[in-house]
Formats: C-alpha cells, structure tokens, sequence
C-alpha cells in the first residue's frame, strides 16, 4: 500500500509505510511550545522525519522567494529546521515511539540552480543535531541515523523510493 502526503504544492508518496501522518500544526496539540516536521512517516525498520520547504511554490510572490532563499543561504533558517528535528523526536520518544533509526530528511523546493547550498547545509545539519555519536562514545545510538538536505531533482535521484512531485505541474518534478 501507498500513502500520500500533500503539502501546499507537493505530494510525495511513501510506498510500505506502516503510519504516514502530517505533524506539524495542531495534530500534535503542543504547538504552543514545541516545532513539528511536516511529516512523520514509520516504516517496519526505520522513521522519516520530513520537513519541507517550498519558497518558489506557484502562489509566491518573487521577493518571498528570494528573501527565503537568502535566510536559508545565511543560515538563519538552521536553528528553526533544527529545533523541528529535536522538538519531534522528544514528542515521539515520549510518546514511545522513536524506537527504530530515525532519519531526517529536509525537502527544499528550489531550483537546480540553488543546488549548491545543499551539500552545505546537509553537512551544518548534521553537525547541529548532532547527527552521529559524541566522540566520548556515551551514546548509545545516535539520534539521527541520517540528515539529508534535497531539492525535488535530488530527492527523486536519491530517493526514489518515495517520489515527489509539485502537484500544480502536469509531470513529476
């Protein structure tokens, strides 16, 4: 079985997912103090955390986009998409989930030609959560198995077992 989830303009499809729910907003009821990833997707081995983010959706205006694009350049935006990560995985983990490798996947709906901020982010990303364990070894899992940065033609490549596509297109991105 399949299971969509739609975001404003973007629709991705997760094939074999046990539970795929919206998160963000009131469906966690603690939106008053905590972040939320758009999604939540649990597979029988592994969770997906999915945030994503859509500056040159169809009803942007251009300045919005290009204001996005540069707080997401400066690093402005880091501490927000970090916070969403750490605030689901303790609402999951006190909810006695989070019991499987967790992986965070951040979904920006950018062009190919803002395609080098990716690997860039992807790498402070993984450093700010922290992505792997403490060299002092205490962990004993790592918090998240894998971050990863995507534009729509870097997520289709890498993860084509969950294709995206921006619904107000006649083809998939």
């Amino acid at each position: 079985m399949t299971t969509k989830l739609i975001e404003g303009d973007l629709e991705i499809s997760f094939p074999g997912a046990k539970n795929a729910r919206n998160f963000d907003g009131q469906q966690h009821g603690l939106s008053h103090c905590m972040k939320a990833v758009d999604f939540v997707v649990e597979f029988p081995d592994r969770y997906l955390f999915v945030e994503l983010k859509d500056p040159e959706t169809p009803v942007a205006l251009p300045d919005r986009s290009a204001k996005w694009i540069e707080d997401f350049r400066s690093g402005e935006l880091d501490d927000d998409l970090v916070r969403k990560f750490r605030d689901s995985f303790i609402y999951e983990w006190a909810a006695g989930r989070a019991d499987k490798p967790v992986f965070y996947y951040v979904l920006v709906a950018v062009s190919d030609q803002h395609s080098g901020l990716l690997g860039p982010k992807t790498a402070d990303l993984r450093r700010r959560l922290p992505a792997s364990l403490p060299p002092s070894r205490v962990w004993k899992k790592p918090i998240a198995h894998d971050c990863q940065v995507f534009n729509l033609q870097t997520w289709n490549m890498n993860l084509s077992n969950y294709p995206v596509r921006r619904l107000s297109s006649a083809s998939d991105a």
